[in-house]
């Protein structure tokens, strides 16, 4: 078994095994628009929901190798707004090439050649090509101390007002997941991706309130609070493999 303390203690592997340790990993596949109008898009690795009701995510960016904060954490915050766009196994290579490091003034966009997609409620770009985009409204960027020059990370909240689902990856009415292939971030330069042979489902025993958080199910929630019952989506499985 290896043990290591970080910073204190070598792990003695050819490569730092931290980041491989935490996957898969979503990706925040984000998009902002700069004070002077500049689209900017990046992915970021460290991205997840934070809840349903009312909807938040995260994503955290560290600074960049010459201790800069990165565009996208400063056009969040003076913008107030940011998208994200769902990464697929389709648009893999665009995920990639939006990763680059280049100056403010480059529309990541038009350097790749992706098509944009104006929001419905907030002034920034979308990646019409994504089969799901969230428009954010800019909460709140936590700030997290690290070693320089990367190891400092803003950690910025967005509370989504708006969510664009394409149709074309729907069964009965369900996202399926299966069609989408979202990619996520594993270790080193590895990614994976969700294809259909790979979902499988399971049902928290007990009892079935507990399935309306599991399940992000807004209106099941409040309908609790206004001590209703909450109707709990049937499983395709009935909770069996």
């Amino acid at each position: 078994m290896v043990f290591y303390e970080p910073g204190s203690t070598s792990h003695g592997l050819p490569r730092d095994p931290f980041k491989s340790c935490v996957t898969p990993r979503p990706i925040g596949w984000i998009a902002t628009r700069s004070r002077t109008g500049v689209d900017n898009l990046a992915p970021y690795s460290q991205f997840n929901n934070l809840t349903f009701d009312p909807p938040y995510v995260m994503f955290s960016s560290n600074q960049t190798f010459d201790g800069n904060r990165k565009d996208t954490v400063v056009n969040a915050e003076s913008s107030g707004e940011f998208v994200w766009n769902m990464a697929t196994w389709d648009l893999r290579e665009a995920v990639n090439a939006s990763a680059e490091y280049l100056s403010p003034d480059v529309d990541e966009f038009e350097k790749i050649g992706l098509e944009k997609e104006e929001a419905s409620l907030i002034n920034v770009p979308m990646v019409k090509a994504s089969p799901i985009k969230f428009e954010c409204k800019y909460h709140s960027t936590i700030r997290l101390p690290g070693n320089p020059p990367m190891g400092t990370v803003d950690v910025v909240i967005g509370r989504v007002i708006g969510v664009h689902i394409d149709e074309r990856i729907l069964t009965d009415g369900l996202v399926d997941l299966g069609k989408a292939m979202p990619i996520a971030r594993c270790g080193y330069y590895q990614y994976a991706v969700v294809r259909p042979e790979s979902l499988f489902e399971m049902v928290v025993p007990g009892d079935p309130k507990m399935l309306v958080g599991l399940e992000g199910n807004a209106s099941g929630n409040r309908a609790m609070a206004n001590g209703e019952e909450a109707e709990v989506a049937p499983s395709e499985t009935n909770g069996k493999q």
